[in-house]
C-alpha cells in the first residue's frame, strides 16, 4: 500500500481539501498521513479523512524520509514560511526527502512563482488529483 504525507499548517484547509478528494479518488487503497504544523492543522486534516495524524516539527523530520508521496502548498519548503510554523529543519527534510513532491503554488509569502497558476484552491486540487498524481504514481 502507498503511503502519501499531507502536510499543512494554520487552519490545514488546504490539507484538508487534498486528504478529501484523495479519499474521494482512492478510497483505502492509500495510506494518508496526515502532518500539521499545529494541532487545528492536524486535527482538520483528520477529520477530512486522514489514516493517522501528528504535529510539529519532529513528526515532519521524520515521518517524509519514509512515505511514497508528499503534498501541500509550496510553502512547506521554506523556513519561517507560514507565519513561522515551518521550521529549518521541517523544510530541510521535506527538500531532502526521496519521496515525489507534489506541491501547491498557494502561499502567503512574498514570492511571486512566475508560470503558476492562479486559479483558486479547489481547481488546483483537483489538477494534483486529476493531473499531477497520475504522472507521479500510476501504480496507485
Amino acid at each position: 500500500m502507498k503511503r502519501f504525507c499531507v502536510i499543512d499548517g494554520q487552519g490545514g484547509g488546504i490539507g484538508a481539501l487534498i486528504i478529501k478528494k484523495l479519499k474521494e479518488r482512492f478510497g483505502e487503497s492509500i495510506e494518508i498521513l496526515a502532518l500539521g504544523t499545529n494541532a487545528i492543522a492536524t486535527s482538520q486534516m483528520l477529520k477530512a479523512g486522514a489514516n493517522r495524524g501528528a504535529t510539529g516539527e519532529n513528526p515532519v523530520v521524520r515521518t517524509v524520509r519514509e512515505v511514497d508521496l508528499i503534498l501541500g502548498p509550496v510553502a512547506i519548503m521554506w523556513p519561517n514560511a507560514m507565519m513561522g510554523e515551518v521550521t529549518l529543519p521541517m523544510a530541510e527534510a521535506v527538500v531532502l526527502s526521496p519521496a515525489p513532491k507534489i506541491l501547491i503554488p498557494l502561499h502567503q509569502e512574498k514570492v511571486l512563482i512566475v508560470g503558476a497558476s492562479r486559479e483558486p484552491l479547489p481547481h488546483l486540487v483537483d489538477a494534483v488529483i486529476n493531473e499531477c498524481l497520475q504522472e507521479v504514481s500510476n501504480d496507485v
